[in-house]
């Protein structure tokens, strides 16, 4: 799940590009976002799971975001069972660094990376450029939302027309959000929404796509408790004609 609907934010797997990435920066600002604190809390601090569907696996997602405009020299996370899950340390820097995102492995969901992340308050504990201490907490939940089940266009499908695309999915009941992210992954150009939880479809933007691509789709559903479900399908759209091409007409 790597840029960061990330950042949907996901390693590259083979044939896969930044799609997860991208859908997880909208489930990240979508739900989790804050007004600046005093100086010594931080303007923001979440732990999230995500999981791709196709790809059976999951990962945890940590973010910090230092308040007030001094960046962290340190921070650590320390985990409900007592172990510092995050040690980080930008010591010779002399700015720092203000807005921190770190993921976890990707391992298939079996229960390694519940047991590695238990469910419960996580503690962030910082240093700034300025001399603050800054603390706050995330609390971890295991539980995932439902599964986005994409109804159109289908997994693989081609010769999809490039006008009047309405990608559509089966209504999700826990969703907080639901997050879109279409892409061209050789050019890396695409198009990307979120929506309320009880949306069930998205009209593409006139113009967006070209004929004879292939492209990358992800639907996510986002929980209240910010944890993401990411179902991800590919499709081509429809070729000029070869009768068209060889006349020279349009």
């Amino acid at each position: 799940m790597n840029k960061s609907l990330s950042g949907f934010s996901h390693a590259r797997r083979p044939g896969a590009g930044p799609l997860s990435a991208a859908i997880s920066m909208l489930f990240g600002t979508a739900l989790l976002t804050g007004p600046v604190q005093a100086a010594d809390k931080f303007e923001k601090t979440s732990v999230v799971m995500e999981q791709t569907v196709e790809d059976a696996d999951a990962e945890v997602k940590f973010e910090a975001i230092g308040g007030g405009s001094a960046g962290l020299l340190a921070l650590t996370v320390t985990a409900p069972d007592g172990r510092i899950v995050v040690d980080f340390k930008a010591s010779a820097s002399k700015l720092g660094i203000r807005h921190l995102t770190l993921e976890s492995p990707e391992p298939k969901n079996d229960g390694k990376l519940q047991a590695d992340f238990p469910e419960g308050v996580y503690k962030f504990l910082g240093s700034t450029t300025a001399g603050e201490t800054l603390r706050g907490e995330a609390t971890l939940s295991h539980k995932l939302p439902s599964v986005v089940s994409i109804v159109r266009p289908r997994a693989d499908a081609a010769n999809i027309p490039i006008t009047a695309l309405r990608v559509t999915w089966a209504a999700v009941k826990d969703a907080e959000a639901i997050a879109v992210v279409i892409e061209d992954e050789k050019t890396g150009r695409e198009v990307r929404a979120t929506l309320p939880g009880k949306a069930t479809g998205f009209a593409v933007p006139e113009g967006f796509l070209a004929e004879g691509v292939a492209y990358k789709l992800a639907v996510g559903s986002i929980a209240m408790n910010g944890n993401k479900s990411v179902s991800e399908i590919g499709f081509t759209t429809t070729a000029r004609k070869l009768a068209s091409a060889r006349t020279g007409k349009e």
